[in-house]
């Protein structure tokens, strides 16, 4: 029990520390009416935070608890967390009075954290520069992961930090890149913090300001969506900044071990990486299909070939940045772009959707099946980054699939119930789910969610925290045998 009020204190006092950045910019350029909205609640969650860490050091002292997290506490520690951030995020949303309700306000800092960039605003242009940061900034704080941000800093906790990155980190295959999962989280977070400087400055470079350039770098490096614009990415017409924002979308989507494997001299972890082939082939593929649907002359091919690949892998990456309304493209284009719906980015990465790999394990699982029926004593193995006998991954995902599509079916059917088109509420429970963000009719791309009924906007918040936490950890958190245990 202390390990977990001692992460919910870290997690806390983080969240409420990053109000200081909007606070500040707000006071500096002049929006000091906004200034309150992020200094009262972060003054207010300080001292919950310091009351939190007095308890658990209490509660230690009591009943002497061990530093190893368990599996069970790591759920409700990871879970809670993801909670806690998005309820405290929402707050200076809320006071600044440019949300017209709660649900509005949470709503907007869950699709925040989960990196989904799904808004309620209509109007983003009008709504104070430090919002639009703190927005953005919820995006680069969730992107990487807040847990793994507490178990960068775990030695200041004393407790051990596996189990809370294994709870958290996307993917059927969980693992370290260093021996010490601290320092696994610190050189994590060092390549994220690395990619997020060098992209604004690349946008700095062809033309967008520092405010820009700092939040559309925090949105495309997160996958996360939000703009400082109504038209996104779009606004701008500018074609270098597009094509930095592809790049960068794409390096987010990809499993971030192998930045560490590259960078310490193991490029040949990349060479071997299956889900890597399969997420490269996939986005090249989905790219050139969709440029041939789209291109009607010759003179078009660079801005359609641009304007597919964005879209391509903004959608593949779980981003929902836009450079051109999908939704007005041809049916079949809409089609490829539907699929993706489906794909999801890297394990490993800062994207949400079911993950290449697992679609991966489940091809190959199926090519097996033929095989076996061909030859039938035959003995045939699931070979992943050339590692043979992971057959038992095929049920494992096969579950998780089935599962995702089953939370998919219950968001739909809350769709219905609320009066919205089964089109629209199915795909909104897999951008929902998905972490995607824009869906198609009604809530494409260039549409916002500020239509919802209140209680699907509930509904929503919930979907896309299951999601990024990849379902167990969210329904685990909400099982009765944790709340038992703990009465």
């Amino acid at each position: 029990m202390s390990q977990i009020l001692k992460i919910y204190a870290f997690i806390i006092a983080i969240t409420s520390l990053a109000f200081a950045l909007p606070a500040g910019y707000a006071y500096m350029f002049g929006e000091r009416q906004v200034v309150f909205a992020f200094t009262f609640p972060m003054i207010v969650a300080f001292l919950l935070s310091g009351s939190l860490w007095h308890i658990a050091r209490k509660v230690k002292d009591l009943y002497g608890e061990a530093t190893r997290v368990e599996i069970k506490d790591a759920f409700v520690a990871v879970g809670g967390s993801w909670c806690i951030a998005s309820l405290l995020g929402s707050v200076p949303l809320w006071l600044s009075g440019c949300f017209g309700s709660y649900a509005d306000a949470l709503f907007e800092s869950v699709s925040g954290f989960t990196t989904t960039g799904a808004s309620v605003i209509n109007n983003v242009e009008a709504l104070p520069k430090c919002i639009n940061l703190w927005r953005c900034l919820s995006h680069w704080l969730g992107g990487m992961g807040i847990i793994a941000l507490v178990v960068a800093l775990m030695p200041l906790l004393g407790i051990g930090g596996f189990r809370l990155i294994q709870a958290e980190t996307t993917g059927p295959q969980k693992g370290k890149v260093t021996t010490r999962m601290t320092n696994t989280a610190k050189v994590l977070w060092f390549i994220y913090c690395s990619f997020t400087l060098i992209q604004a400055g690349f946008l700095n470079f062809v033309g967008l300001d520092w405010y820009d350039s700092f939040c559309h770098s925090f949105s495309a490096i997160s996958t996360g969506g939000f703009s400082t614009r109504n038209a996104s990415i779009a606004s701008f017409g500018n074609p270098a900044v597009e094509w930095i924002c592809t790049i960068f979308m794409f390096l987010g989507s990809l499993n971030f071990a192998l930045y560490f494997h590259s960078f310490s001299g193991r490029k040949s972890e990349l060479y071997k990486d299956s889900e890597l082939k399969a997420f490269i082939l996939a986005t090249l593929l989905a790219g050139l299909f969709i440029t041939i649907f789209q291109v009607e002359r010759a003179s078009e091919i660079s801005s359609t070939l641009r304007h597919s690949f964005f879209q391509v892998v903004s959608i593949i990456s779980t981003t929902g940045l836009m450079s051109q309304d999908y939704c007005s493209w041809k049916p079949a284009s809409q089609i490829v772009v539907f699929c993706l719906f489906f794909a999801g980015g890297c394990s490993g990465s800062t994207s949400g959707g079911i993950k290449v790999v697992r679609w991966v394990i489940v091809l190959k699982q199926i090519a097996n099946e033929f095989r076996r029926i061909l030859h039938p004593h035959g003995v045939y193995t699931i070979r992943i980054n050339g590692v043979p006998g992971q057959e038992t991954l095929a049920s494992q995902v096969a579950s998780f699939i089935l599962l995702y599509l089953l939370v998919a079916g219950v968001v739909m059917l809350a769709g219905g119930i609320a009066g919205i088109s089964p089109g629209d509420s199915f795909c909104n429970a897999l951008a929902m789910i998905g972490n995607i963000g824009p869906a198609f009719g009604e809530y494409g791309p260039s549409q916002t969610y500020a239509t919802l009924p209140t209680s699907l906007k509930y509904v929503y918040s919930f979907a896309m925290l299951a999601g990024r936490l990849e379902i167990y950890t969210i329904l685990i958190l909400l099982g009765r045998f944790f709340a038992l245990r703990r009465i």
